[in-house]
């Protein structure tokens, strides 16, 4: 078990109803002294950023980026009580997507009719869909594969839990469905007000998880058409994803959207350049499946958030295409094999194995360092992290060409949340009791998305097995998005009831049960 330096009661960190914690972690002085080296490093990238002239200019036009200021404070909730190498872990993972996400902003604000108006620049940006695997932009080494749903709605959650909230409304005042999912009628929202990045050749968007995001996609395609000039491509992916019968047409769809960003662009497809970024996707599979392996063990590793956000952005957005992604795989790598050797652990108790399905509550992504933190229940992986296995193919050859195809649409047919929300009962329920066994875990936390469809429709099939099973199922409720709904609190409050009334246990750490934390980043 770990010698835990410093700080042990986690809560006495946080202001009532304040925007930020009173302190800074103490984590001893080793770790501490690093922590806010990183923290120092944050702070460079965030003033490179700021210091260029279109970028100040963006931040007084676009109402979103404001959450950006809370960019330290995100990275701190995601470390608390992390020591060693987890702390490196988590540091290595997120102060890369930082820096990627700082890049990727600077990008749009380039292009951007409205701020930096860099012509020659936009006409080689393709814009893709923020719930997009962007693995057809891995043949393209002039074009840059840009998403306005990711900064200006996806992090921004991460960042301030209230991030989405006018942008709901603005959907809703505009006659969209008040109970849709609020993570693409937050999207829509942004494309409705006027708040989007305007720049492109040309867009792809793909038939993505749900009614809701086809929803949000035909009103922002529309604007991008009929008042930006750009044209859209709708990729549309297989539902039936598991099956061989429609892999053929899944991978001319990849063909026709390849030839889309060929005609809208001039550019032509790299095949060096698209195995060269395969075998980085495949180096990632394969770290990857190792941190499952450790996790299956009675020492894991690499888990909760430093599993969760990191998968998300190697996997989906990343897809091969930045060098930097492999060598943090890895350092990782390496650090969770020194912990492992070890038989370290992220926190002082470990009392329950606990696997996490369904989509995640985004305005609380670091509920699961709250689980670890406040009542031992190692959240060992989620669902959104249980994605493609495949090893794609990597040599130049004209066989492998055709396969290519192949392995990409793969990739887009099992982009995170649409490989379980699409393909039947079996990728969203018969294989989460398989992952129960593999990983020894005893408990389920089954988020229960108020406005998933997908999900919600199998309630009781869930619970039925895991009465046959002798798991323990605990359902959390949350609305994604808005925190309106049920805030951070009412969602911790669900854990704490289940685990005070039937499992009959006390915290491992009773400063965290309770946080007047509603306002805060």
């Amino acid at each position: 078990m770990n010698k835990i330096r410093g700080d042990i009661h986690y809560g006495d960190l946080y202001k009532d109803g304040a925007v930020v914690r009173k302190r800074r972690e103490w984590r001893g002085l080793a770790d501490t002294l690093y922590d806010y080296s990183r923290w120092l490093g944050i702070m460079l990238i965030l003033a490179k950023f700021i210091v260029v002239p279109r970028n100040i200019k963006a931040m007084l036009r676009y109402r979103w980026m404001a959450n950006y200021l809370a960019v330290p404070m995100m990275v701190d909730r995601h470390t608390q009580g992390l020591r060693g190498e987890y702390l490196r872990i988590c540091h290595t993972e997120q102060d890369l997507i930082i820096d990627d996400v700082a890049k990727l902003l600077n990008n749009l604000f380039r292009g951007d009719r409205r701020i930096g108006n860099d012509t020659e620049f936009s006409k080689k940006v393709v814009l893709v869909d923020e719930n997009e695997m962007t693995a057809v932009m891995m043949g393209f080494p002039t074009l840059k594969g840009l998403s306005r749903e990711t900064p200006s709605t996806y992090v921004s959650v991460l960042l301030n839990q209230h991030a989405a909230v006018h942008y709901i409304d603005i959907a809703q005042q505009f006659g969209l469905a008040g109970d849709v999912c609020p993570m693409p009628e937050a999207e829509a929202g942004v494309s409705i007000e006027g708040d989007a990045p305007v720049l492109g050749a040309c867009a792809v968007q793909c038939n993505t998880t749900c009614d809701g995001s086809l929803l949000s996609n035909g009103v922002i395609s529309r604007r991008l058409e009929n008042v930006d000039g750009i044209p859209v491509f709708q990729l549309a992916a297989p539902l039936r994803h598991r099956e061989d019968d429609v892999q053929k047409y899944a991978a001319q769809e990849i063909r026709n959207a390849i030839a889309f960003i060929e005609e809208h662009t001039g550019a032509k497809w790299d095949w060096d350049y698209y195995f060269e970024c395969a075998k980085r996707v495949n180096y990632a599979t394969k770290c990857r499946l190792e941190w499952l392996e450790m996790n299956k063990t009675p020492w894991p590793q690499v888990f909760g958030s430093n599993l969760a956000l990191y998968t998300e952005t190697n996997y989906m957005a990343i897809c091969g295409k930045i060098p930097a992604f492999e060598k943090a795989d890895r350092k990782i790598s390496k650090l969770a094999e020194q912990a492992y050797k070890k038989k370290k652990m992220a926190a002082r108790e470990y009392r329950h194995r606990a696997i996490i399905w369904g989509v995640q509550s985004h305005f609380y992504m670091d509920f699961l360092v709250w689980l670890l933190n406040c009542w031992g229940i190692v959240p060992l992986t989620d669902m959104l992290s249980m994605v493609s296995t495949r090893q794609l193919v990597t040599e130049n050859t004209p066989e492998n060409r055709e396969q290519a195809y192949y392995d990409m649409a793969w990739l887009t047919e099992n982009m995170i949340m649409r490989n379980r929300t699409h393909g039947g009962y079996k990728v969203l329920l018969d294989e989460l009791w398989e992952y129960t066994q593999e990983f020894n875990a005893d408990m389920v936390i089954l988020w229960e998305h108020m406005s998933c469809k997908a999900l919600d429709g199998m309630h009781g099939m869930f619970e039925e097995r895991a009465r046959e099973l002798g798991i323990h199922l605990v359902w959390v409720s949350h609305d994604l998005f808005d925190p309106r709904i049920i805030s951070r609190q009412g969602v911790r409050d669900q854990i704490n009831n289940y685990m005070r009334t039937v499992m009959q246990e006390e915290p491992v750490d009773p400063s965290l049960e309770i946080l007047h934390d509603e306002e805060s980043w």
